[in-house]
């Protein structure tokens, strides 16, 4: 297949809104593939390269890629495209292989040679995927969708090898050239972490009992999500990104070790808990993880507690595809109760909004509402996992915007937000204190309308930053203030994301820096 087929499918799935439409347009591509060209053609849509870091940055590739009017090295564009993948993914194994003295400019030579034969679309897109810039909207989801059109597979069998394998490429080679055989050949294995199932978010109980009917409400911790497996005396532990962090966690070790199985798989949350009970502050739980080796010291001061909320394997069975229920079950008969998460089935809104009383009340962030009948999405963030937490919101001001990615380009989206610090300004004028960043919320409606309005408030432009005289106020929903060396003030908003503009206030009206340092946990 040339290239050009990939960079112009691309172009189509970027260009529409339609999940549909995208995966149609993605499953014409893959049905064109020949089996050597699966594993490239996937990693490339996914914005990623099958060699992993090659040595290419933007220094590198700004000396390589020809300048538009083809002054570039006198290298130029190709005219009509040539470039097949297989040619493309042998120079880039040729540039990850450099190595020693003179590696550098070999990288150049090599790439340099690439993009001369590359007409100037396929130049655009091999410059963004070779320095992990390719962002196109051919998300996972899509991409599932896509195979299962394209090899004829249950979308589930799709699912549930991508599930425990974690690689799209590998799974979309064995739907494309066996079938729903090979895709069956995929097991969950254990201390091969699996990426976790997240959830989508309901804005009150009441939402969540209206979505899902009768539904288990557990605690949602502010801890550290852990992964842990065990077969025989071997106990490991991974984060949420999958690294080991078995070394930070002995409790948790210690605890799963004498359970009375010889194989699990867990998922639960560990946390710092004060004398009397409740949660320290989440930054304080990650000093935990933050050292090397074992720290008797620390490990004294902040001893860590584990809750378990799902059992993913045990003994041979994997529960993955068993309803919600059936998995709680199972935890509860293998577990004791002081290591379960605390939980309550019901259909009962005045019910779930006392238990989620009751989990504030003790310093957590709020509920996790489940669907009975859901089973474990790993990677994905399913429907039948919504959560509940109560917010904040702030009247911030706008001081800069970064431009956006992938079907963003072209929008201003990532905002700079400041608090009004009253009289520290020249001649006691209002200064603003940045709080943080956020690019969640937004609609396109209002992506554009920011767009051209920050534009006419431009005072300055570096890089990818534009940045606006502060006039702008917008209301930011977020869950706390944090601790940031970040940031001037000291603080950041935590999971910041935009309500609405409020177009009914003036900047002097925003909210000051000291309603935000009221907000923080230490006062």
């Amino acid at each position: 297949m040339l290239l050009a087929d990939l960079v112009a499918a691309s172009r189509d799935v970027a260009a529409t809104r339609s999940r549909n439409a995208k995966a149609e347009r993605l499953a014409r591509l893959l049905s064109a593939l020949a089996p050597e060209e699966v594993t490239v053609a996937v990693s490339y849509l996914a914005g990623e390269v099958p060699q992993g870091r090659i040595g290419v940055g933007p220094a590198l590739l700004r000396k390589a890629l020809p300048s538009p009017g083809g002054s570039g090295g006198g290298r130029g564009a190709a005219a009509e495209p040539g470039l097949t993948l297989g040619e493309v993914d042998a120079t880039v194994t040729r540039i990850a292989q450099a190595s020693g003295a003179g590696s550098g400019a070999e990288r150049e030579r090599l790439l340099g040679g690439l993009l001369a034969r590359a007409t100037v679309g396929e130049q655009e897109l091999l410059a963004r995927l070779l320095v992990g810039e390719l962002r196109q909207g051919a998300l996972e989801s899509t991409m599932v969708d896509a195979l299962t059109r394209a090899a004829g597979v249950p979308v589930e069998a799709v699912r549930r090898a991508l599930m425990v394998s974690g690689d799209l490429a590998a799974v979309a080679r064995a739907a494309l050239t066996e079938g729903e055989a090979g895709l069956a050949r995929f097991r969950l294995h254990l201390f091969r972490p699996l990426q976790p199932m997240l959830a989508q978010t309901a804005d009150g109980v009441e939402e969540a009992i209206d979505r899902l009917g009768r539904a288990a409400l557990e605690w949602k911790l502010d801890g550290a999500r852990v992964q842990v497996h065990k077969r025989g005396g071997e106990v490991r532990a991974y984060s949420r990104q999958l690294n080991d962090v078995t070394a930070a966690v002995p409790e948790v070790v210690a605890a799963v070790a004498g359970l009375p199985a010889d194989e699990v798989i867990l998922d639960g949350e560990v946390l710092a808990l004060r004398p009397e009970g409740g949660p320290h502050p989440f930054q304080v739980t990650m000093r935990r993880f933050g050292r090397r080796g074992d720290d008797a010291a620390l490990r004294r001061e902040l001893p860590l507690s584990p809750f378990f909320f799902d059992l993913l394997a045990v003994d041979g069975d994997e529960l993955l595809l068993r309803p919600e229920a059936d998995r709680s079950a199972a935890l509860a008969d293998l577990l004791p109760g002081e290591l379960l998460m605390p939980r309550l089935v019901t259909a009962d809104p005045q019910e779930a909004a006392e238990f989620l009383d009751g989990a504030i009340h003790r310093g957590h962030e709020g509920v996790m509402a489940k669907a009975l009948d859901a089973p474990y999405e790993a990677g994905r963030r399913g429907a039948g996992w919504l959560k509940v937490k109560p917010s904040h919101t702030l009247d911030l001001v706008v001081l800069a915007a970064e431009w956006g990615n992938g079907r963003r380009r072209g929008w201003l989206s990532n905002l700079h937000l400041g608090a009004r610090d009253p009289g520290a300004g020249p001649g006691g004028a209002d200064a603003w204190v940045m709080l943080g960043k956020t690019f969640k919320g937004m609609t396109d409606e209002m992506l554009a309308w920011q767009t051209g309005r920050l534009q006419q408030l431009e005072v300055a432009r570096d890089g990818r930053t534009v940045y606006v005289r502060p006039e702008l106020v917008v209301e930011i929903a977020f869950n706390e203030v944090q601790s940031s060396p970040h940031y001037p003030a000291g603080l950041a908003l935590r999971f910041a994301r935009v309500k609405r503009y409020r177009k009914d206030k003036t900047a002097g009206e925003a909210d000051t820096v000291e309603t935000v340092r009221a907000l923080h946990p230490g006062g």
